[in-house]
């Protein structure tokens, strides 16, 4: 670990690993054989203040910045679990803490921090419109004191999990501006009250509770719009950077804990009368597996160190997205090194490896897939030609 945590956040640790010990993996194979949210593990993390992680001390939360969250969410992996329903609601607290109005933020803050509300859900991706934000064609027209948003939305983790969802709309068209970013805004959608929204399971892989979201003239108040009107991109920014890193950190938790089952089964299982961690054909993959991880986590804490300074969006945004994919591919790659070190094993269900390999190859393609993570390296820090 390239960060020493300090007193504060050793608590936090010990606090999760004893949490852990009552979800262990047997936990989410029973919620996935059923394709249930992990509501017990999230009412008990809600109950410890972890809901409230990074939202202001003066609304009653912790106070916690991104490197709290990216600790909490790799310890949750690493100890088998999967973290998805907080790190939405950790980067969303980023943006309604930064930029929503005081009436919201005194609206919804505090109770987010007691665990009474869950914002966990983010309608940004569209079946057209997945890291080209520029199309997103869902329209949010204003009328009076309200706004009446129409579109469509697919692969929006939680919504039924979820009290709040942070929507992106355009309130101008495309080409109005002189960017093309220019004309979104971004709502803030109480979905106890809201109607008009159609919503269908999407089914996956693994067990992920996501949506296909229809908003049929869905009626928001005006004072519920985060920042200003068609200035959403740069606020946008300040989700997804954030986002990156908190992805990053459960790729690495993920990755802990397909090496450490690795090596552990390595010293045990014998064949031909010595420990199969003996051959250089099971050490070599463990130890590759090993290096990446230890390379991901570096650039994992700079990212963070960088965003906690305040630092340069696009420096920012560089190492957050070299931290995603330093992370995802350390995990997808520790993934398929468990698999061959337990052989047949690894297929079983009750051994869970095949379970967290499933979970983790998510991260390829979601939040933006590692081919878009590339290309934006090659152009932004290389200086070669856009390709995208």
């Amino acid at each position: 670990m390239a960060l020493a945590p300090n007193e504060t956040q050793r608590i936090m640790l010990s606090t999760v690993a004893r949490l852990m010990d009552r979800f262990p993996p047997d936990y989410w194979k029973g919620l996935e054989d059923e394709e249930r949210y992990p509501e017990a593990f999230v009412r008990e993390f809600e109950a410890q203040g972890f809901g409230g992680l990074l939202i202001p001390t003066e609304y009653g939360g912790a106070g916690g910045v991104l490197s709290d969250a990216a600790l909490l969410l790799e310890e949750i992996h690493a100890r088998g679990g999967n973290a998805q329903p907080f790190h939405g609601q950790f980067y969303l607290s980023f943006l309604v803490s930064r930029f929503a109005s005081d009436a919201i933020r005194r609206k919804v803050l505090p109770d987010l921090a007691q665990g009474k509300l869950r914002m966990q859900s983010f309608a940004l991706t569209e079946p057209d419109t997945g890291s080209d934000l520029a199309r997103i064609a869902t329209v949010a027209e204003r009328r009076g004191d309200s706004y009446r948003i129409r579109g469509h939305k697919v692969f929006i983790s939680r919504v039924e999990q979820s009290d709040l969802m942070v929507l992106v709309a355009r309130t101008a068209p495309r080409g109005e501006g002189p960017k093309p970013t220019e004309g979104l805004s971004l709502f803030l959608v109480d979905l106890r009250a809201a109607k008009g929204i159609e919503r269908t399971r999407i089914r996956t892989m693994f067990n992920s509770q996501t949506y296909e979201l229809f908003l049929n003239d869905v009626e928001v108040p005006a004072e519920d719009r985060i920042g200003a009107e068609g200035q959403g991109f740069e606020p946008l920014l300040h989700v997804l950077n954030p986002e990156r890193i908190l992805i990053a950190s459960e790729c690495i938790g993920d990755a802990r804990w397909f090496i450490d089952r690795s090596v552990e089964y390595a010293k045990r299982r014998v064949v031909f009368g010595r420990a199969i961690g003996s051959n250089q054909g099971i050490q070599f993959p463990l130890a590759d597996a090993h290096a990446r991880l230890v390379a991901a986590d570096l650039v994992r804490w700079q990212a963070a160190r960088l965003y906690e300074a305040d630092a340069d969006s696009k420096e920012v945004g560089e190492h957050a997205n070299i931290a995603k994919y330093l992370a995802s591919e350390c995990s997808w790659r520790a993934a398929n090194v468990a698999m061959d070190v337990h052989g047949g094993y690894g297929m079983a269900r009750d051994m869970h490896i095949e379970r967290k390999m499933r979970e983790t190859r998510l991260y390829q393609v979601a939040p933006v897939s590692n081919n878009l993570v590339l290309a934006h390296i090659a152009h932004h820090a290389l200086g070669l030609p856009r390709s995208y």
